[in-house]
């Protein structure tokens, strides 16, 4: 009986309607073969129409869910030379590769922030998969001039010597550099942890460091919660050369999510001199010409074009910033090597790390005279810029003069006088790690300093004298440093007001100095 109850025209009109939306979809891509595979290249014939930096599909090895990845970058007349995202144990000659049309991206936006993931973009941390919906390319072309806006606006690190003399800017890129265990991946942690409180977003980028090394760093910015607004992106010693290439320009992209939105954003490369080298290791293995130190002509180019992706943006585009740190290790000091030299040429000033200085017990141990901020002064604190103008030439006299001074010559009372003033000053500079000081209580010892208050201190008691100051103006005088972060400069009664607040602390100092020599 349900047999007979179905009628023929009904039949014959679904039939009609399927017919009708029938839309046959080919499925076509383009595929070539590989030719040659080995030392995390591999080179395909076939893919004609391929474009530079494409992303390339390979099979799946035996039992594997997912096939490598790789970045096409020779496009030559025969091949494609393309460097291999993962293992090349799986692929092998005559196997097939395949065009995607589309270029490297990562996952970006709020999920990503507290997470360490890996050059792709993927977790490493243990914490789960990262639920983004967002995905943006890592290459991008630099804002353009009209699109940009004055850097004006501080990024305070919390270090007395780089706030006072070499200040950074929201949207400046300025570069770290010095021999290697000087001291540059301490300035990063300090300025990433100072950052708690603030509206900015930390991206961390680890370059061909060791995972011991990453982890400790990690545990210290949990330990002083800056996971909360922090990204670590890691590209390890036992990473490819290739993710090691990639992963600055992810942690950049992910940045310029934030940026887009009118956010503020730091970010920092530890190092890039690594960075060069995986990339001078692929460039070599793809055959390319080598140049200078056996690194392609384009190595410039590697850096120019992730540098001058920092910005501070025009209020029309939102305002937001994006600040780069990059570092670069130089080898027995040597700043006119290939890489540090280019890296100069690209960044708005450096900030220079001495050996000497480090064993000296000078920490942070940066060299006052030949660092510069070309930018950040148009963006520091009025108040530091008035008590700080002079202390970048004062302190880099002071180390001409004592270097002279040890030959014992006879030296004059103004000299005399500049050399225990330096001393004083230096003693004052130092400062532990993960440590960093709010802004107004550096304008406070910096102040204290410039104006010889500390002239009559022993240097052995200066670390003394800074501590029990701040203790006593946080204690007695809060109003006073809350008014100078309100009015970001000095005027006549609030320098009247420190005057006096420091000569009351002074004189409470000596009475407590002369009580121990008594005792003793």
């Amino acid at each position: 009986m349900a047999l007979k109850s179905i009628r023929a025209e009904e039949v014959s009109s679904v039939i009609k309607q399927q017919i009708e939306e029938f839309r046959a979809k080919a499925d076509v891509a383009e595929v070539g073969e590989v030719i040659q595979v080995g030392d995390g290249i591999a080179r395909v014939y076939g893919l004609d129409n391929c474009m530079s930096m494409e992303l390339i599909e390979f099979p799946a090895a035996a039992g594997g869910s997912c096939g490598v990845m790789g970045i096409a970058l020779n496009l030559e007349e025969d091949n494609v030379g393309i460097v291999l995202l993962g293992e090349d144990v799986g692929i092998k000659e005559g196997d097939r590769a395949k065009r995607t049309g589309r270029i490297m991206q990562v996952p970006v936006g709020d999920a990503i922030i507290g997470r360490v993931v890996n050059a792709l973009g993927m977790p490493i941390d243990g914490k789960g998969e990262i639920q983004a919906d967002i995905h943006r390319n890592i290459e991008r072309v630099a804002p353009g001039i009209v699109e940009r806006a004055m850097v004006n606006e501080a990024l305070q690190t919390g270090l007395k010597c780089i706030d006072s003399m070499t200040p950074i800017g929201r949207g400046q890129r300025e570069l770290i550099i010095g021999d290697r265990q000087t001291g540059k991946t301490a300035i990063l942690i300090d300025t990433i942890i100072n950052q708690k409180d603030t509206d900015v977003i930390c991206i961390y980028v680890a370059i061909g460091q060791k995972l011991s090394a990453v982890a400790q760093t990690v545990s210290l910015f949990e330990d002083h919660g800056a996971m909360d607004y922090t990204i670590v992106v890691n590209a390890s010693a036992s990473d490819p050369a290739s993710q090691q290439y990639i992963a600055p320009y992810s942690g950049c992209a992910m940045g310029e999510e934030f940026l887009e939105r009118g956010g503020h954003v730091l970010v920092a490369y530890d190092d890039l001199s690594k960075h060069a080298v995986a990339y001078r290791q692929m460039s070599l293995l793809l055959r390319r010409p080598p140049g200078r130190e056996a690194f392609p002509g384009d190595v410039f180019y590697l850096h120019s074009r992730l540098l001058e992706r920092a910005v501070k943006l025009s209020d029309e585009r939102g305002g937001g910033s994006l600040t780069a740190l990059p570092i670069i290790e130089t080898n027995a000091g040597d700043m006119s090597a290939y890489i540090p030299t280019n890296v100069i040429s690209i960044t708005d000033g450096q900030i220079v790390l001495q050996s000497d200085l480090f064993y000296q017990g000078q920490r942070p141990a940066i060299n006052a005279g030949i660092s510069v901020s070309r930018v950040g002064s148009a963006a520091q604190m009025k108040a530091m810029a008035q008590v700080a103008a002079s202390l970048r030439l004062d302190l880099a006299q002071y180390r001409e003069m004592a270097a002279f001074a040890q030959f014992g010559t006879e030296l004059d009372e103004a000299t005399r006088k500049q050399l225990a003033r330096g001393e004083r000053t230096a003693e004052i500079l130092k400062q532990g790690q993960f440590k960093p000081m709010p802004t107004a209580e550096q304008v406070t010892i910096i102040y204290a300093v410039s104006k010889g208050h500390l002239d009559d201190i022993p240097v052995g008691d200066c670390a003394r004298f800074e501590n029990e100051l701040l203790d006593f103006m946080r204690t007695n005088k809060a109003g006073l440093l809350k008014e100078l972060d309100e009015k970001g400069r000095f005027d006549d009664d609030l320098y009247a007001a420190f005057e006096a607040a420091i000569k009351e602390f002074k004189d409470t100092f000596a009475a407590t100095e002369a009580e121990s020599g008594r005792r003793r």
